[in-house]
């Protein structure tokens, strides 16, 4: 039995590696996998598993990313502190932490239910797909921009709009890419700070996640989170890596297509069970 739950464990962790960075909704994702896997969400570790595996893949951005984030933390070349990746990071958790300690309860226990889950999740896929397609259309600029550029503004309400991502099926990344591009960002810079946002975003909720439950991870179900986890950090590296070299000449339109295809193939689904 446990090896069998490895395996699901490992497949988990290969959907949370490729769907975190993407606007495709990784939670979305995990939510549709979990029944096709046989996969129980109510037990014990289970119920941390989506969380802590984020950590695996958030250790990919930093990884990924080390020399420009040791580079922007401890050696910045910037004119006032505003600037500092730092500052803005704190900036943009601040709304991020008041609405998701307001609204964790109400949505969790809302997507615990078979019933109610699926086709919220569905809609979220379609609606934001939607507005990705219109967004890149009407939004994209081709100008040259770093992430110093990004102003605390900016960087409040991107943390704003990133609690959006707390209806699974709409993603983290979807609207804070996207939340970014209308605020006046590039795709580029929009991306690189939406990856940075998830550094302390991701780490809060796996670490709260992980402390609350801790009781119910034992030396056997641990193995299998860890199992997840690790899987999901080293297919997040390739991940991230890839989509940083799409985003700079293409758009977002073959996202919005399987968006809109995975919503209805779980409409249909769900409705003909």
């Amino acid at each position: 039995m446990r090896l069998v739950e490895y395996l699901q464990a490992i497949v988990l962790g290969i959907i949370e590696g490729l769907t975190e960075f993407l606007p495709i909704s990784s939670t979305g994702h995990m939510i549709i996998a979990q029944p096709l896997l046989s996969v129980d969400p109510h037990q014990p570790h289970w119920r941390i598993f989506l969380f802590v595996s984020q950590l695996g893949a958030i250790l990919a951005v930093v990884v990924y990313f080390w020399r420009d984030l040791w580079q922007r933390t401890f050696r910045p070349k910037i004119r006032s502190w505003r600037q500092h990746i730092v500052t803005k990071l704190c900036v943009a958790m601040v709304p991020t932490v008041m609405i998701a300690l307001l609204l964790e309860r109400f949505v969790e226990t809302l997507f615990e239910s078979g019933r109610i889950g699926p086709p919220a999740t569905a809609a979220a896929l379609i609606l934001g797909a939607l507005a990705i397609e219109f967004i890149d259309r009407r939004f994209r600029r081709e100008v040259e921009m770093t992430i110093d550029d990004v102003t605390l503004r900016q960087a409040f309400l991107i943390g704003a709009i990133q609690c959006l991502s707390m209806w699974p099926g709409t993603s983290r990344a979807a609207a804070t890419i996207m939340g970014g591009m209308v605020l006046g960002l590039t795709p580029r810079v929009a991306t690189q700070f939406s990856f940075y946002l998830a550094i302390p975003t991701m780490i809060a909720a796996g670490g709260w996640r992980l402390w609350k439950y801790r009781a119910d991870l034992t030396l056997e179900t641990g193995g299998i989170v860890l199992a997840g986890t690790a899987t999901a950090f080293v297919v997040a590296l390739m991940v991230v890596g890839a989509f940083m070299s799409y985003v700079r000449k293409r758009r977002f339109r073959p996202f919005a297509i399987y968006r809109v295809l995975l919503g209805v193939a779980v409409l249909i689904w769900y409705f003909a069970r």
